[in-house]
Order: structure tokens, then C-alpha cells, then sequence
């Protein structure tokens, strides 16, 4: 039983208090306030001995005195603000089980700053895995939306100079090293699979960035706003190599966002080129930033270097088709290392035809992979393993079924068309009906064209010597042997067949990083225009990358339903004339499964305190 105070506005703008006695009591589960007896006007009331008789009856039936309601009285305290805390909660408990804390804070060194560094980091890394926005608006969300232990807010200059320090600390990988070895010690991660791919992200605007001009040379001159592939188009040299050099002149560097490749299918925009190396867990090890007109081809011999350095030991590294060139393979093999890589069918290269056409049975591995090993004398060391997925295999043909059926019928009703307007104008005499005729003989070339440079159809098609389109039956014979096919190659000797085949299929989950890169984190846009912040963007996307995955892995749920289910566990702020405190509220049943998964404590009742 307690003394309840409630207020209402007039219209002249006035506030009138009326006091209550009420009463708490637990309505289906729930503390609801019961009233007791309305006693009017505050003004109009002894207050102080209204209290005193309050209390004496809450003596009287021996219960504790209740706490006051918000904005009940003087000495009450009042709830000021209500901030997200499980998520960020969550994510620190990982940072700092992690070690990412003390990583930071040794390569940081002994400097003081104005602000708390490693706090301002683990701030932007949590804003990325759980609200991510610009960093001017992850100072606001730090401030007023989530709850970041140890940190009550932060301005983006601090923001700005904490990026800047990491991407000083970071120069030769020396925190993403030390991080990754704090959470392989940890997790008990054995690095002998290395799964490597590449993505790029483009950047909304129309010009590339400037060659940076050596100390001998002029000013460079920002490239002209042209489309890709016309001429200038601002492509620079092709072979740019993946340091980003110029290449011209003495010794500048190119630029950062350039065009190339697009795997984003935006040719048309600036870009940067990102390499990421996973464990077969999923687990992210390193990331690397590479001009936007870097090649595939070019940046395994700089990756193979930067990790050589970490000193893993014995590393299977797994590639894709792109980077699959003998240079990189070779590369890939110095100081006993070795790799499995996905090879091309359809270059039609004697090393690919020799290992298809090789007779043999496929062993089965899995419901939707069956492996067959090819040995070829003419490669020493090298085994070719032949994978085949029976269902893609149906697949395969059904799609090619139905084009070779389409692309045959359209072909038979050109080729009728032709022959019943050529009839049409060998008979026609009238001078303007043999104009409308050859009109239409015309188009019916037009669509010969069109089917022949259509994207589905035109691949089984070939072009007689007398310029019509029939079926090209031999490569529609070829492709039936690939149905559902694919090919690695290995250097390992001791590796089996179903064991290579299985890593390679891992690689999808390098791709599953980028994509959780560029959806979940919000890789993409990317508010910064200065090479060191754009690195220093990507490598904060990598640390919540990998703080998510962790958290995935543990608790055995995907990252959007854990942060979603954690932001539910709130920090509330209660202000009154003694001080002020921060109360969490009471986790869920949920919340502490993932929590133990995790091996993160929960939050205590009493996160904060203030006295005055």
C-alpha cells in the first residue's frame, strides 16, 4: 500500500496533482496498481501526514514499505530513459572472452588518449552487428539507444580518431593476428583448411579516385565521369597488381576506388576489391582491402605472403575457379602448403578433358555429391577429383531440355516465315507490296540476330555457311557430360577424395560471410571517402563478423533472432534525490540459454550507480 500521485493538464496550461492510496497486486502474472481511496486535490491535502499514515498501516500489516511510482513524490525515483542492453551485453562478453579487449589495448600501446579507445571501437563494432548506420549516427544510437558497458557516449571525432588508430595498429595485420589467435586458443580452432574467396563493393559516385602522383611527378588530374568500357573510361592498367601501384611514372600509387570487375553487376560505379579468408568453421581469419581494378589472378601471391607470416603451419588453402591459375597454384605450395581449387570444364583445356573423359565409379559421399579421383601422367602431383550432384544433373538437362525445344521452335517459325514471304514477293508485281515484302524479309534477318545474341537460347546455336541458325547438336552432346558436374584439383596426397570435395563445398561459406557482410552488417553504403577510413570500415564489418559468427556458432541460431531476441533485455534509468542507478531488466528464460551458449554472465540487477 502506498501513496499514488497523478496529474492532469488544463487547458489554460495548469497541471492539477490529485493523491491516492493504492495498493499492488498481481493481476494473470502482472504487478497492477489497485485504488484504494481517492483523497483529492494535492493542494488541498496535508501530504506529509497523509504519507505518515500510509506507512503506519503498511506497519501495522507487516508489510515492507512499497517503492513509490514514477513521479509520485518528492525522494521517488523516476525512470529518465530505457536503453537496449542485451545485444551489446552479448557482444562484449564475446569481445572480451575473446580477448579482442586486450589485443587492442597492446597494440594501442601506453598513449593516453581523451577517450577510451578500445570502448569507441567495440561501441562501432556493436552498431554494426546490431543498428548498423553511419558513424555519425552510431554516435547518437551509443548515446541515446543502446546500452554499451563501460562507455555512456561518444562524439565522431572520437569516433573518426579511433578508426584512424586502428588502422594504424593494423598495418601488417597485427590486430586481426592477434585477434584471430586469441579466438583460435580459445574456440580450439585447428587452421588446416583455409577457405579464400573475393567480393568487391561499389561506392555512389561517378568518378574513380585519382592516381596519387609521386614526389616527382604533377598533380594527378581526377579521370573523366565516362562509362565503363568506353575509351578513357578510367580503367587504368588492367595489371594493376594488388599493392595498388601506379605502375606510370615515378612511383605514385594508384587509386583506391576504381572501376573493374563488378561482382555486384554495377560496372558502372566505383569500386574496391575485398579478400576474405574463413576456417571451415565459418570462422573469419583475416580480410584484405585491394584497389577496385584489382584481378582475381593477382592477390593470392600477397595473401599467401601475409599468412605465411602467422606461421599456421601445415594449410590446405581452398580457392575457386578464378584464382585456380598454375602461377597461383605454385604459389600456394611454397613451404609445404598445399591447395584444392576448383577447375574450369569448359575451356576445353587438355588437363580438364583428360580428367572427365577418365573411365571410372563414383563413390558416394553425401545424398547430393558423388566423387570419382582421376590421375594424370602428364601432371605429377596433382589429383583431379570429378564431382557429380544427381539432382543437379536433372536439373541441368530439364533447364537445357526446354531452351534446345524453344530455341528449335523459334528457329522452325523464322525459317517459315522467310520461305512464305520469299514465295510472297516472287509473285508480287505491285511496286509498293514488294517494298512491304522485302520490309519483312529484312526483319526476319533482325530476328535471326536477336535469337542468336539472345543469353539463354543462343549458347545452342551455330551459324551455317549460308548465314541461317540451326541447333549445335555437338555442343548440346558436350554439355550432356557435364550435367551436374563439377572440378577440383589437389595437391595433397593424403587428402580423400570426399574429404576435398567437402572442403571445396565449404567455400560457401566464405561466400555466406560476404553476403552477411553486405545485408546483415551493412557493408555497403560506405560513408567514408579516404583509403585508411574505408580499410578501417571494412575491418570493423570483420571484427562484427566475427563476433556474430561466434555467437552463432555457440548458440546454434542465426545472428538476426539472437540480436533480435538480446535487444529485448533492457537497461532502465531511474533518477532520484539521492543519485541515480541503472537497472537491467530480468532476462527471459531465452535470453539466458544464449547467454550460457555463449558463456557470457548476465547482466547484474544494479549495472550503474551514481550518488549524489
Amino acid at each position: 500500500m502506498y501513496l499514488r500521485r497523478t496529474s492532469r493538464r488544463n487547458a489554460d496550461g495548469s497541471v492539477v496533482r490529485y493523491l491516492a492510496v493504492a495498493h499492488n497486486e498481481r493481476v494473470e502474472g502482472q504487478t497492477r496498481a489497485r485504488v484504494l481511496m481517492n483523497l483529492g486535490r494535492e493542494d488541498a491535502l496535508d501530504a506529509e501526514g497523509l504519507r505518515r499514515l500510509v506507512a503506519s498501516i503498511n506497519r501495522y500489516l507487516g508489510e515492507e514499505p512499497a517503492p513509490a511510482g514514477p513521479g509520485a513524490a518528492a525522494g521517488e525515483l523516476v525512470i529518465t530513459s530505457s536503453r537496449a542492453l542485451g545485444g551489446a551485453w552479448l557482444l562484449d562478453g564475446l569481445w572480451r572472452r575473446l580477448g579482442v579487449d586486450a589485443a587492442l589495448e597492446e597494440l594501442l600501446g601506453p598513449r593516453r588518449y581523451s577517450s577510451d579507445v578500445e570502448r569507441v571501437l567495440f561501441a562501432l563494432t556493436a552498431n554494426r552487428a546490431l543498428a548498423p548506420c553511419s558513424k555519425l549516427a552510431a554516435t547518437q544510437w551509443a548515446s541515446l539507444d543502446a546500452a554499451i558497458p563501460g562507455l555512456e557516449g561518444f562524439s565522431d571525432d572520437q569516433a573518426y580518431r579511433a578508426m584512424d588508430l586502428l588502422v594504424e595498429a593494423d598495418a601488417e595485420a597485427k590486430v586481426q593476428e592477434a585477434v584471430f589467435f586469441a579466438t583460435a586458443n580459445l574456440l580450439n580452432l585447428e587452421v588446416d583448411v583455409l577457405l579464400f574467396d573475393t567480393t568487391s563493393t561499389y561506392f555512389e559516385r561517378d568518378r574513380p579516385d585519382p592516381d596519387v602522383p609521386g614526389p616527382d611527378e604533377p598533380a594527378a588530374v581526377e579521370p573523366a565521369a565516362v562509362a565503363p568500357g568506353e575509351p578513357g573510361a578510367g580503367r587504368d592498367e588492367p595489371g594493376a597488381d594488388a599493392g595498388g601501384t601506379a605502375g606510370a611514372g615515378g612511383g605514385g600509387a594508384a587509386g583506391f576506388r576504381r572501376y573493374g570487375h563488378s561482382k555486384d553487376h554495377r560496372p558502372d560505379l566505383p569500386q574496391i576489391v575485398i579478400g576474405l579468408a574463413v576456417t571451415k568453421e565459418g570462422i573469419p581469419v583475416r580480410v584484405w582491402c585491394w584497389p577496385g581494378n584489382t584481378t582475381d589472378t593477382s592477390v593470392l601471391p600477397q595473401v599467401r605472403a601475409g599468412m605465411r607470416d602467422w606461421k599456421l603451419g601445415r594449410v590446405i588453402t581452398v580457392v575457386d575457379r578464378g584464382f585456380s591459375s598454375n602461377a597461383n597454384l605454385a604459389e600456394l605450395r611454397r613451404g609445404g602448403g598445399h591447395w584444392i581449387a576448383g577447375e574450369r570444364m569448359r575451356d576445353r583445356s587438355g588437363d580438364a578433358v583428360a580428367a572427365l573423359s577418365r573411365q571410372g565409379r563414383y563413390t558416394p559421399v553425401a545424398e547430393n555429391l558423388h566423387v570419382k579421383e582421376a590421375k594424370l601422367e602428364d601432371t605429377p602431383g596433382v589429383r583431379w577429383i570429378v564431382c557429380l550432384n544427381p539432382a543437379e544433373a536433372v536439373k541441368d538437362k530439364t533447364a537445357r531440355d526446354a531452351a534446345v525445344e524453344r530455341a528449335g521452335a523459334e528457329i522452325a517459325r523464322i525459317a517459315a516465315a522467310r520461305t512464305t514471304t520469299k514465295t510472297a514477293l516472287e509473285a508480287a508485281t505491285d511496286p509498293k507490296k514488294r517494298k512491304r515484302l522485302e520490309a519483312e524479309l529484312a526483319g526476319h534477318a533482325k530476328a535471326e540476330c536477336v535469337l542468336r545474341d539472345h543469353k539463354a537460347l543462343g549458347r545452342w546455336l551455330r551459324q551455317t555457311p549460308e548465314g541461317r541458325l540451326a541447333l549445335d547438336k555437338a555442343k548440346i552432346a558436350a554439355e550432356e557430360k557435364l550435367d551436374g558436374k563439377y572440378l577440383l584439383s589437389t595437391s595433397d596426397p593424403h587428402l580423400a577424395p570426399g574429404e576435398a570435395a567437402l572442403a571445396y563445398k565449404n567455400l560457401l561459406k566464405a561466400e555466406r560471410g560476404f553476403r552477411d557482410l553486405k545485408t546483415g552488417l551493412l557493408l555497403r553504403p560506405v560513408h567514408h571517402r579516404l583509403e585508411h577510413r574505408i580499410r578501417a570500415h571494412v575491418l570493423i564489418c570483420w571484427l562484427a563478423l566475427l563476433l556474430t559468427r561466434v555467437a552463432e556458432n555457440a548458440a546454434g541460431e542465426s545472428w538476426a533472432r539472437i540480436g533480435s531476441e538480446m535487444d529485448r533485455l533492457a537497461a532502465i534509468t531511474l533518477t532520484g534525490p539521492a543519485g541515480t542507478l541503472v537497472q537491467a531488466t530480468e532476462p527471459t528464460d531465452r535470453q539466458r540459454a544464449i547467454l550460457t551458449a555463449c558463456q557470457v554472465p548476465p547482466p547484474p540487477r544494479i549495472t550503474s550507480l551514481a550518488p549524489r
